[in-house]
């Protein structure tokens, strides 16, 4: 209240200075004439001044008080038509103000009401982030938001299609454990519109499966969930998408899907960071690509964000992962569960597969630093000191890089 206040007393206040200037503008003061007047009539004096003096003729002086006279004569006919229609209409410039003031109080309600948030408080970046912290935290479940998702049409089928899919309903209902029943009921379900139960499908495949699945399976399990909603992004969806990114970084659909829903949850900052490095990698063509592109411009202005358009795979590929937001609280359940063994196990694990994609892709000096630390934490010092002497040569004209390399090596005790 106390801002609409304070608005309107400024707008009124802009309206009124406005309105005064034009009611004063009614009396404009004298004309030039009534200056042109005084200018001649001096002068007609000074002829007779310069007559006594013996400086004029008697003749030049009454020449000179002709012309005098009729530029009097016209100078006065000046003056006194200027003095008839000086003035404005005083009714005609009353309302006029009126109407002005209200005009001015009026339009700046309207643009407010456009391009403002009216009732939206003044944030701080912190409580921003707070706040869309907040709403991730507490929006809606992959069944709230099916529930509410509109209604779509009926697709329309052949009737020999749609027997078969009944079929294979039924034999994917009779043989549970049949990960190719479920695969390919989750793609006839997903032809048919019918996205919530090919994403039922798609769950019990990976279920089946035992985790011998690939980040394009998590990733589909998430699209599917996604547009059984609507086009949100669901906590579900978002366990679905954390793994496929965990699994493969350059998964340019679940990073399109991650960006997705950093908007929906008000952090556009984050949706423009993940969209803009996706962008990046390419390629020019991919589904993600046209759809980041068609959108990226409004999340840049959201995220204040000056962008410039960029050729897809212009710009080499992002040193890492989109910002997630940390494992889940059953990921550490999990973990904590484990034995000794099963955890030594887990982290070789790791450690082998970024060594595997370091070997065959590169990867940023981070990733190269934290390979190091991590083999000599596994106590494999002649293995480290290798991928140090090997780091050292890929970044070798990149002193920032090496830098991080060699602090690592140090902090392994490779170096001195």
């Amino acid at each position: 209240m106390t801002f609409w206040i304070v608005i309107s007393l400024i707008t009124l206040a802009t309206a009124i200075l406005l309105s005064l200037v034009l009611l004063r503008g009614r009396d404009s003061g004298a004309p030039a004439a009534a200056y042109d007047l005084q200018v001649y009539r001096q002068q007609l004096r000074d002829v007779d001044k310069d007559l006594a003096r013996g400086v004029l003729q008697e003749g030049d002086a009454e020449r000179v008080r002709t012309e005098i006279s009729r530029r009097i004569l016209t100078a006065d006919a000046q003056a006194q038509a200027a003095a008839t229609g000086r003035s404005q209409p005083r009714l005609l410039t009353g309302a006029t103000a009126v109407v002005l003031t209200a005009g001015i109080c009026a339009g700046t309600y309207l643009l407010y009401a456009n391009l403002g948030a009216p009732g939206y408080s003044d944030l701080g970046l912190q409580l921003r982030i707070d706040a869309a912290a907040e709403r991730a935290a507490s929006r809606p479940s992959q069944a709230e938001a099916e529930a509410d998702a509109p209604a779509r049409p009926e697709r329309v089928v052949e009737p020999g299609y749609a027997t078969l899919v009944d079929q294979l309903r039924e034999t994917a209902a009779a043989r549970t454990n049949d990960a190719q029943g479920q695969a390919l009921l989750a793609q006839h379900e997903a032809n048919l519109g019918n996205f919530a139960a090919a994403a039922q499908a798609k769950a019990n495949y990976i279920r089946i499966m035992s985790g011998d699945v690939e980040a394009r399976d998590f990733g589909e399990l998430a699209e599917l969930q996604i547009m059984a909603a609507g086009g949100y992004v669901s906590p579900e969806a978002e366990d679905a998408l954390r793994t496929a990114l965990t699994l493969n970084r350059f998964d340019g659909g679940a990073r399109y899907y991650w960006g997705l829903m950093m908007a929906q949850i008000g952090r556009p900052d984050l949706a423009y960071e993940v969209w803009s490095e996706t962008l990046a990698m390419g390629p020019e063509g991919a589904p993600w690509i046209t759809a980041i592109s068609a959108q990226i411009e409004d999340i840049a202005y959201r995220a204040g964000v000056d962008y410039t358009p960029i050729a897809p795979g212009s710009r080499p590929a992002p040193g890492g992962p989109p910002a997630l937001s940390g494992p889940s609280q059953d990921d550490i359940a999990a973990a904590g569960e484990m034995s000794a063994q099963e955890r030594q196990q887990m982290i070789r694990g790791m450690v082998e597969g970024l060594s595997q994609r370091l070997a065959d892709s590169g990867g940023t000096p981070q990733e190269w630093a934290r390979l190091i630390g991590a083999l000599a934490v596994l106590q494999e010092t002649e293995r480290a000191q290798a991928i140090y002497a090997e780091a050292q040569e890929v970044f070798a004209e990149m002193p920032e890089a090496l830098a991080t390399i060699t602090e690592a090596a140090k902090n392994a005790g490779l170096t001195q």
